[in-house]
């Protein structure tokens, strides 16, 4: 069973924040591939959704913890290293356009405090990570790359523009590839096709 967290903060202030791409790409994956109705876990901490990706179980999970305590709600589920295997995490990344995305494996926590949480957790850094970009790019293709820690906090954690959910739209059904193929096909043959 592969097991896809997707990261971000609990509450609806913060559910169209840059910081909850994670949980924004779920939601979008969950309806796409008809999964069971999300359900509140209080033993994970989390909401869930189950279904199938071609013959292979998923679970899907938006932890109900604020960011820096993701790992809880997958403490009970990843106990060992080949379990840690089949998990991914969707999460923003600062580093990629908007709109962009990257499958890693094995990679460091780039200081993102919702990873961080989970390799300290699972004692692991090896595990699939599907990283969504979050940065606005100039009209040359640049990114617009925040600076400062107060900064950086106040742009994660502001809504998604219409333009950006524009672009995000877009964006989605190629994630929900390759995410598909990520299961059906296994992470190095997805990391070939999409990175």
């Amino acid at each position: 069973m592969y097991l896809i967290v997707g990261l971000g903060n609990p509450g609806e202030e913060y559910e169209k924040t840059r910081h909850n791409i994670g949980r924004i790409i779920l939601d979008y994956y969950a309806k796409k591939n008809k999964f069971e109705e999300w359900l509140i876990d209080g033993k994970l901490k989390a909401i869930t959704s189950d279904g199938f990706v071609g013959k292979n179980k998923v679970k899907l999970i938006e932890p109900e913890t604020f960011m820096n305590k993701s790992g809880l709600s997958i403490k009970s589920l990843i106990t060992s290293k080949k379990k840690a295997e089949t998990l991914v995490v969707v999460y923003d990344d600062l580093d990629l356009a908007l709109g962009d995305f990257k499958i890693s494996w094995n990679k460091g926590t780039g200081g993102h405090k919702g990873l961080e949480s989970i390799v300290k957790t699972i004692k692991t850094k090896e595990f699939i990570r599907l990283r969504v970009g979050i940065t606005p790019i100039t009209p040359t293709g640049k990114l617009k790359k925040v600076k400062g820690e107060n900064k950086v906090l106040d742009f994660l954690m502001k809504d998604f523009t219409k333009k950006d959910l524009e672009i995000l739209k877009k964006a989605q059904p190629k994630i929900t590839k390759a995410l598909d193929s990520i299961i059906i096909e296994g992470r190095v043959k997805a990391m070939n096709e999409y990175n």
